[in-house]
């Protein structure tokens, strides 16, 4: 075998890990996808044919009938990997990063065919038999390839069925609050807390009509309304209920000033564009149920914290306060606004979780800092029912603390993570590391917190079905 074949193959190792680990692992996280069970099926056969193509080339030569069973199984690796882009395409939507590496990754493989068959074919006419064929180095390079992608494909495999164990509540079931039909605009309709509120809606006979910026986010058609803007709601539209979801993720970068204000104007000018959309509607909605957030309270340290606690001074607050200020803009319309102070949203398909499932999987998990600062938190499904409860009690309105009742400190979620996981978590993140790397997002996010409690949810009656971390962690992993 010559040196721009074992070249090729060395590039093609190099490309499909950095396949494996920054898209199946840390962006698209597939092991915690129900919906991508079938995709790591196939990830798992292809990576164990992978693991022996890489011991046969690294230490051997095949004859006869051997080299025309090698041939089979690169042919198959083939079929395998067009059922995966078949897979793909059904299931989910690729980023660009994704698409352009399969590509290079389906015309570096080619390139290796062209070199290799013409090999495979003389082996194949030659006697049946096995020879060692000692690559030295090269074999040491492949039977380091074959460990990672075997290893990869028994996790894929086991994913799988991990995946095919865990279940879902119905989505029509979490709105069961609101009898009646009713018209609901939701804005944020693609984040991860608006899908699940459009599938809850819709799917229990709801009229929905979701605000959309990117259309291209949508998995597949769906059964509500979308528009990307909302001048294309017609005045004499019959709207019940307004939940307003949007704005620039916080979690997703340093808080930079540009970062900053994008954070705030993202918020700010959605909520203005749904006053003036509601000041222009001949029937005017019966609510406005708008997001905030826990850090409106700032940071504290063990003081239990209620809708009626005061507030520190921080980016949080500030964020928050002209979020919840611009809302109340509906009440001179006659609009009763509800803000939820929303905590730390627990699921697998999105949220802050999903970035320490892999490395908590991978035994890398630990707690961040002293770990005495507080989580407080709710299970997603339990936040679309609270949304749906606000909506459907009359008497509700101002801020409402949405966190599940026992609020945790991050050194007990991380020990309640791990125990679930059965994984070992002890790699704490120094906070000064931490600061002088994340500055105020790492001292807001991190390492401060707040022990919210959902005083007005508890005492009008609202029920958590996951009180418990370790309840919302047995439904959700």
């Amino acid at each position: 075998m010559t040196p721009q074949l074992w070249i090729l193959i060395g590039i093609q190792i190099a490309m499909g890990a950095f396949d494996t680990f920054y898209h199946h692992e840390f962006t698209e996280r597939l092991a915690w996808r129900p919906s991508q069970r079938h995709e790591l099926k196939l990830h798992a056969v292809r990576n164990g044919l992978y693991a022996l193509l890489f011991l046969v080339l690294g230490w051997l030569e095949v004859h006869g009938i051997w080299a025309a069973i090698t041939v089979a199984a690169l042919a198959a690796e083939i079929v395998i990997t067009l059922m995966d882009f078949v897979e793909e395409d059904l299931s989910r939507r690729l980023p660009a990063s994704e698409r352009i590496n399969h590509t290079l990754l389906a015309i570096n493989y080619g390139a290796i065919l062209a070199l290799l068959l013409p090999v495979l074919v003389d082996w194949a006419l030659r006697p049946s038999g096995i020879k060692i064929a000692d690559a030295g180095l090269i074999g040491l390079a492949a039977t380091a390839s074959a460990v990672g992608a075997g290893l990869f494909g028994l996790r894929d495999f086991t994913a799988s069925r991990r995946l095919a164990r865990m279940s879902r509540v119905p989505a029509s079931d979490l709105v069961d609050r609101l009898s009646e039909r009713q018209t609901v605009l939701v804005t944020g309709a693609t984040g991860f807390i608006g899908s699940r509120l459009v599938a809850a809606l819709a799917g229990s006979g709801h009229q929905v009509i979701a605000l959309v910026r990117n259309p291209a986010k949508l998995e597949m058609l769906p059964p509500f309304t979308v528009v990307t803007s909302l001048d294309q709601v017609s005045a004499d539209a019959r709207i019940d209920a307004i939940v307003n979801l949007a704005g620039e993720p916080i979690g997703n970068g340093l808080w930079t000033d540009a970062k900053r204000r994008t954070i705030i104007e993202s918020r700010i000018n959605m909520t203005a564009d749904v006053i003036k959309l509601i000041a222009r509607l001949e029937q005017k909605p019966a609510v406005l149920v708008s997001g905030s957030a826990v850090g409106w309270y700032g940071l504290w340290q063990d003081q239990p914290l209620t809708e009626s606690a005061k507030s520190h001074a921080c980016f949080s607050h500030e964020l928050c306060e002209v979020w919840e200020a611009a809302a109340r803009g509906a009440q001179a319309l006659g609009v009763r606004v509800v803000c939820l102070r929303i905590g730390l949203v627990l699921g697998t398909d999105g949220g802050f979780i999903t970035r320490m499932l892999t490395p908590f999987e991978f035994g890398l998990g630990g707690p961040l800092g002293s770990g005495r600062q507080w989580m407080s938190w709710i299970e997603r499904d339990d936040l679309i029912r609270l949304i749906a409860y606000v909506i459907a009690r009359s008497d509700l309105s101002g801020p409402i603390n949405a966190t599940a009742p026992i609020p945790v400190t991050n050194m007990k979620f991380t020990e309640e993570l791990a125990r679930r996981l059965h994984r070992p978590a002890v790699f704490r993140v120094p906070s000064g590391l931490l600061r002088r790397i994340g500055g105020d997002f790492a001292n807001e996010l991190l390492l401060g917190g707040q022990r919210v409690l959902p005083n007005r949810a508890l005492s009008s009656g609202f029920v958590f079905r996951h009180q418990t971390l370790r309840s919302a962690f047995e439904a959700i992993l």
